[in-house]
C-alpha cells in the first residue's frame, strides 16, 4: 500500500532504557511501513543530555513550539542511584519533562486508555477520569539545600522598585533540609484557561483541588484566578450543561472514589503527577494512559504518562523475552500523528491514527495483550499473553485488515 505523506515535520524525542527500545519498534512495525514519516529528531536519552549539558532537551522544547507538535519517549530524571548507574553523569539533570513543561508554559492532560476485558478497581467508575496537571513550577522548579548547624532561614524578595518582603521560614537547633518553590500568576491563568477549554471540548464538568486551608497565600492564589478566569467561560458552561467547582485535594479523592468518573480533574503540579498515576493504575495500567501537554499558543506534546520500564530493560539486556505494554507509547505517535494531519489538513494522517487505535483495541479484546492486563482481567476472559513483539506483530496484522475491509 502507498505510504501517507506528511507535510509538516514533527518534533521527535528520543527516551531511554525500555521504552527506548520500544520507540524504535513501534516506529519499524507500526509506522514506517505505511506512513512516510517526518520529523525533527532530538535524542533526549540521559546520556545524550549529559554530553550536551541538557541543551538538547532545551532544544527540543524550543522546536516544539516552532513545529507546535511533538512526541517523547519516556525518560530518566537521574537520583542518586542513577548516578551510580551511570558514572559518566556529572550532575543530577532536571527532568527534561519539567524543562520542556516550563519552556511550553502548558498543561498536562492524561486520560485512561479503557478496554471491556478490564475493570475499574473502584467499581462504579464507568467513564475515564482526565488527570488536568499544571506543568510549572512548584517542587519540579524548587531550589533546596541542607544545613548541618543551628541558625534561620528566612525566605527573601526584593522588587524591582526596592520593596522588601522578608520572612521568617523557621529556627532550627541543628541539621535541616530547605525548599522554596513558586509559581507565576501568567501561568496559573494559563492553566486555568486550558482546564476551562478542554472541558467545553469535552463537555465534562471540570474540579480543581488545591489545600488553601494550609497554604492560604500560595493555593489561595491558584484558587482565586480560576475563579476569576471562570467568569469568561460561565454562560458556555451553563449553556453546555457542565459545571465547575473548588474543593480541597483531600475532599476531592473522597468524591473520586465514591463518583462514576466522566470528569476532569484539574490539580497542582505534584498532585497531579501523583493522582494520574493513582487513576491510571485503578482503571488498570500505568501503560494505559495518554498524556498530551497543551499551551496556551496551541502546542502539544504527546507522551506516555508512565517511566522507561527499567526491570523489563534489563532482562531484554540478558536476552530475555519481555512483555512491556506499549499502548500509552503508541497512543503518544497516534496522537501526534493526528493532531499533526488536524494542522495539515491531512486526512489521511488523522485516519491513519483512528485506524491504528482502533486496532489496538481489536487486539486487546481479543485477548492478546501484555502479562500487565492479563492478570486483571474479568473472570472468565480468555487471554493469550504475547510478548512484546508478537503484540506489536498482532496490531500491525489488524490495522491491515481494517484498512483491506
Amino acid at each position: 500500500m502507498q505510504k501517507i505523506k506528511m507535510k509538516t515535520p514533527l518534533v521527535e524525542m528520543d527516551g531511554d532504557e525500555m521504552t527506548r527500545i520500544l520507540w524504535q519498534k513501534i516506529k519499524a512495525v507500526l509506522i514506517e511501513p505505511y506512513v512516510e514519516l517526518k520529523t525533527e529528531y532530538y535524542d533526549l536519552g540521559l546520556l545524550s543530555r549529559n554530553s550536551t549539558e541538557d541543551q538538547i532537551t532545551v532544544d527540543a522544547a524550543n522546536a516544539t513550539n516552532r513545529l507546535s507538535v511533538a512526541v517523547k519517549c519516556a525518560t530518566i530524571t537521574p537520583n542518586k542511584q542513577r548516578m551510580e548507574e551511570y558514572p559518566e553523569l556529572t550532575r543530577m539533570w532536571k527532568s527534561p519533562n519539567g524543562t520542556i513543561r516550563s519552556i511550553l508554559d502548558g498543561t498536562v492532560f492524561r486520560t485512561p486508555i479503557i478496554i471491556d476485558p478490564v475493570k475499574p478497581v473502584v467499581k462504579n467508575w464507568e467513564s475515564p477520569i482526565t488527570i488536568a496537571r499544571h506543568a510549572y513550577g512548584d517542587v519540579y522548579k524548587a531550589v533546596d539545600f541542607a544545613t548541618d548547624e543551628p541558625g534561620e532561614c528566612r525566605l527573601i524578595f526584593k522588587g524591582r522598585s526596592g520593596q522588601v518582603k522578608d520572612v521568617l521560614v523557621q529556627k532550627v537547633e541543628g541539621p535541616a533540609v530547605w525548599q522554596g518553590t513558586h509559581n507565576l500568576d501568567s501561568s496559573i491563568r494559563s492553566f486555568a484557561k486550558a482546564c476551562f477549554s478542554y472541558a467545553l471540548d469535552l463537555k465534562q464538568d471540570l474540579w480543581f483541588s488545591a489545600k488553601d486551608t494550609i497554604a492560604k497565600v500560595y493555593d489561595g492564589r491558584f484558587k482565586a484566578i480560576f475563579e476569576e478566569e471562570f467568569e469568561n467561560y460561565k454562560a458556555d458552561f451553563e449553556k453546555a450543561g457542565i459545571e465547575y467547582f473548588y474543593t480541597l485535594i483531600d475532599d476531592a479523592v473522597a468524591r473520586i472514589v465514591r463518583g462514576r468518573g466522566g470528569i476532569i480533574w484539574a490539580c497542582k503540579n505534584y498532585d497531579g503527577d501523583v493522582m494520574s498515576d493513582m487513576v491510571s493504575t485503578a482503571f488498570g495500567s500505568l501503560a494505559m494512559m495518554t498524556s498530551v501537554l497543551v499551551s496556551p499558543d496551541g502546542v502539544w506534546e504527546y507522551e506516555a504518562a508512565h517511566g522507561t520500564v527499567t526491570r523489563h530493560y534489563y532482562r531484554y539486556l540478558n536476552g530475555e523475552q519481555v512483555s512491556t505494554n506499549p499502548m500509552a507509547t503508541i497512543f503518544a505517535w497516534t496522537g501526534a500523528l493526528r493532531k499533526r494531519g488536524e494542522l495539515d489538513g491531512t486526512d489521511e494522517l488523522v485516519s491513519f491514527a483512528d485506524r491504528l487505535e482502533k486496532a489496538c483495541f481489536d487486539t486487546l479484546n481479543s485477548g492478546v495483550m501484555t502479562k500487565d492486563l492479563a492478570g486483571l482481567v474479568e473472570p472468565g476472559f480468555k487471554v493469550d499473553v504475547a510478548d512484546t513483539d508478537r503484540f506489536l506483530k498482532t496490531v500491525a496484522d489488524r490495522y491491515e485488515a481494517i484498512v483491506i475491509s
